[in-house]
């Protein structure tokens, strides 16, 4: 790539530009009569709606607290098999709501997903010895029973009743005993074929050890869902490690479906559809538009900026950002990720590490020019030296991309996805199609160095020396934002404005005489629920048709419902009797956050394994740590300070803010370690701190500058829900900047300076 010929460069640069433009044709109109993959996304409930289901508790008594929260997580698990960024929450004190975004058919999802009820596993024999005829499946001419499993028919004479099953002991398993089921194939003597796998809790394991080691060899346990039969497998051998093996389907499809129905079974409770509808956008139907147009505009920006800074370099990065664009909208499809809010997130951050990438290796070609060396070395050396900071930097942002996507559920899970093909893109964008289109441009004739520019000498900046006064501006900021987190809690408004995604709140369906728009709700009736709540915390959902709306809001008193319905009522014309009102739970369960929680850790201690074994120094990842702690600690200040909506989108913010943090800190990290080994032997190391932070310095304010446009256009641009999560990012990408560039490299030579020798270099 470095010794391309006049000829090869101009075709690496129309093969470029030619590739652009197939992406772009792709990604807004399409080479298929499927469309483009723009069209074809799939878009979260956030943007673009789906469909809603409720179901209600069977029976008479009202369900155990305990019995509703086991159900609804079981319920977040299932439907994650359709999108990650499925919802589940409770509605009063027995009913659950599911919302699966991207669907417009809610009898596709019924189709799948089932009536949750009851599932039992039944022994061929009863405690007595006596034979259960128990199929149902269906009746011949003669009056027999029967059941089918693939090409065999089983006929029977009579049945019996799950009460006199459960009466005479023949139920060896409840659903409830089953923890999870999933097809799979294996290859057997006679070719590939279609199991399903069991894993049984810790009860169910003991009682299934009892039943298979009576019935081994000689008897089958039917699995009887929902009023009908499903599977009578054969027992071969006692099953004692709580997990068991179901053979026999014809084909994965089959075992899919067994295995979803015995998923569907395992819940607490008995469950029955109540109703279905199609729901619209959460976040307005403007919301996309408005962040596809700002988006837009930043990146307009960026590459404007690119050039200005750059030169011809800067031209190259813009034509790689013109290729990731298209790219990633490709890729999102092709993978069939579902994207949302968070996702958007995802994609402006591995955006800012692809603009990050680019200004490391144009800073290190001016390096290396200001060196006096000849163009075609610079370039050489310059993508080189950067490569090692653009590795380390994504490889970090990588590990917690990935810890959360395997340890994550629902929008963290997405926002992971999202990131790691950013990632992955951005890395090849800047390493191999910009480093492809500098050595292409140099070879068609661009060789004098004016069109790269040469690095200017700065005076280096005592970093060091201005440490305390950072520590204590740090410290300041976090005591201050803790104090009013404190004041708020004991004020009773709580720490934070926790939205109902995390608290929960109420949902109030209005039904109109007529069809209504999103953007008429959202005007007219929106800030009449905003003037009662005094809470921007306001989700609205227009059921296909438009005479039905669903707007959730935080939890409203009596008093406030009462005035919402008769506003309504005497304003708008609605009918006293079709304003209804009920409390759900909050989206974001708390095993949700102790997952998040725990993903966040296990992602922590992964990258500093990786800083460790990158850096062989674990004070460098205890700093750039530090250096992340201090950068959520601010933002959550700025939520205390300024009431924004804790809210959906608030995790993938923190995350962001993780991301870009770490990614900043071991760019100035991996200069100080290259500053290191060249150092000479009497260097001090505070010069080489302060000199390493200086010579990065620009590319710190260049790349916090950028990904800052961009998400200012979201902010000046977008809707409401879109600030909210635009202007905490804001601060947290100003606020990553200060702690990479002020408090990381003085954290890390403080501990330098407590566990080792730090008057001089040590080698």
């Amino acid at each position: 790539m470095n010794h391309l010929n006049k000829k090869q460069g101009y075709l690496a640069i129309i093969a470029v530009i030619a590739l652009i433009a197939v992406l772009c044709y792709q990604a807004l109109i399409g080479f298929t009569a499927s469309g483009s993959s723009a069209s074809n996304i799939k878009q979260g409930l956030d943007l673009a709606g789906g469909v809603s289901i409720t179901y209600q508790v069977v029976g008479d008594e009202t369900p155990s607290a305990e019995d509703m929260s086991d159900t609804k997580k079981k319920l977040e698990d299932r439907v994650q098999q359709y999108s990650t960024e499925a919802i589940v929450y409770q509605e009063g004190d027995d009913r659950f709501s599911i919302e699966i975004p991207g669907i417009t058919d809610a009898d596709e999802i019924l189709s799948e997903l089932g009536r949750p009820g009851a599932l039992y596993f039944i022994a061929e024999t009863d405690s007595d010895g006596n034979e259960n005829y128990t199929l149902t499946e269906g009746v011949d001419e003669n009056g027999n029973y029967y059941y089918s499993s693939g090409s065999t028919t089983y006929y029977y004479t009579l049945t019996k009743t799950i009460e006199e099953l459960e009466e005479d002991g023949s139920i060896v398993l409840y659903g409830t005993d089953v923890a999870d089921a999933q097809a799979g194939t294996y290859s057997g003597t006679s070719g590939t074929e279609y199991i399903v796998e069991l894993t049984l809790t810790d009860e169910g394991a003991e009682k299934f050890a009892v039943a298979t080691e009576k019935a081994a060899g000689k008897e089958t346990i039917g699995i009887y869902y929902d009023g009908s039969f499903k599977s009578v497998p054969s027992v071969n051998s006692a099953i004692t490690e709580g997990v068991a093996q179901i053979s026999g389907m014809s084909s994965y499809s089959e075992a899919e479906a067994l295995a979803s129905t015995i998923r569907i079974g395992s819940l607490s409770l008995e469950l029955e559809e109540v109703y279905n509808k199609v729901v619209g956008a959460q976040l307005g139907g403007e919301a996309l538009v408005r962040s596809i147009q700002s988006g837009t505009v930043g990146l307009i920006i960026i590459i404007v900026f690119m050039i200005a800074v750059y030169f011809l370099p800067g031209f190259c990065a813009g034509l790689a950002l013109c290729m990731y664009v298209p790219a990633i909208v490709v890729l999102i499809h092709g993978f069939d990720l579902t994207l949302t809010l968070p996702g958007v997130a995802g994609i402006i951050l591995s955006i800012g590490m692809a603009v990050d990438a680019n200004v490391i290796i144009f800073a290190r070609i001016r390096e290396e020019l200001a060196l006096g060396k000849t163009v075609k070395s610079s370039i050489r050396s310059g993508f080189q030296k950067a490569f090692s900071a653009i590795l380390d930097g994504n490889v970090t942002t990588m590990i917690a991309a990935l810890v959360l996507m395997i340890m994550g559920s629902g929008v963290i899970r997405g926002f992971a996805q999202t990131l790691m093909l950013g990632i992955a893109l951005s890395m090849f964008t800047s390493l191999v199609v910009t480093r492809l289109l500098v050595n292409a441009f140099y070879a068609v004739g661009f060789k004098s160095a004016k069109w790269y520019g040469v690095g200017k000498e700065r005076k280096t900046i005592d970093f060091l020396g201005k440490r305390h006064i950072f520590f204590a501006l740090s410290g300041a900021l976090i005591a201050a934002g803790l104090a009013f987190m404190v004041f708020h809690g004991v004020s009773g408004d709580g720490s934070l404005n926790f939205g109902l995604e995390f608290s929960g709140g109420t949902s109030t369906s209005i039904t109109f005489e007529e069809s209504m728009t999103l953007e008429w709700v959202e005007e007219e009736i929106v800030p009449l629920f905003e003037e009662v709540i005094d809470n921007g915390s306001v989700q609205v959902q227009v059921v296909d048709g438009g005479e039905e709306v669903v707007i959730k809001t935080v939890t409203l008193t009596q008093e406030q419902r009462e005035e919402i319905r008769a506003a309504l009522v005497e304003s708008y014309g609605v009918n006293d009797e079709l304003i209804t009102s009920e409390t759900i739970s909050s989206t974001i369960s708390s095993e949700t956050r102790q997952e998040t929680v725990i993903a966040v850790v296990v992602a922590v201690v992964c990258m500093l394994i990786y800083i460790r074994f990158r850096f062989r120094d674990i004070r460098f990842g205890f700093s750039a740590v530090a250096a992340l702690v201090h950068d959520v600690l601010i933002v959550l200040g700025f939520y205390a300070v300024s009431r924004i909506t804790v809210g959906n989108t608030f995790i993938a913010c923190i995350l962001t803010i993780v991301g870009y943090s770490i990614n900043a800190t071991i760019v100035i990290f991996d200069r100080i370690r290259e500053s290191m080994a060249e150092a000479k032997k009497n260097a001090k190391l505070p010069d080489i701190v302060n000199a390493s932070v200086t010579q990065t310095l620009s590319r710190s304010i260049f790349t916090s500058l950028t990904t800052f446009v961009m998400v200012a256009c979201l902010y000046i641009w977008g809707v409401t829900s879109i600030r909210e999560f635009a202007l905490p990012l804001m601060i947290g990408i100003v606020c990553g900047t200060y702690s990479s560039v002020c408090l990381a490299g003085s954290l890390w030579y403080v501990l330098h300076e407590k566990t080792g020798n730090s008057s001089a270099l040590q080698k």
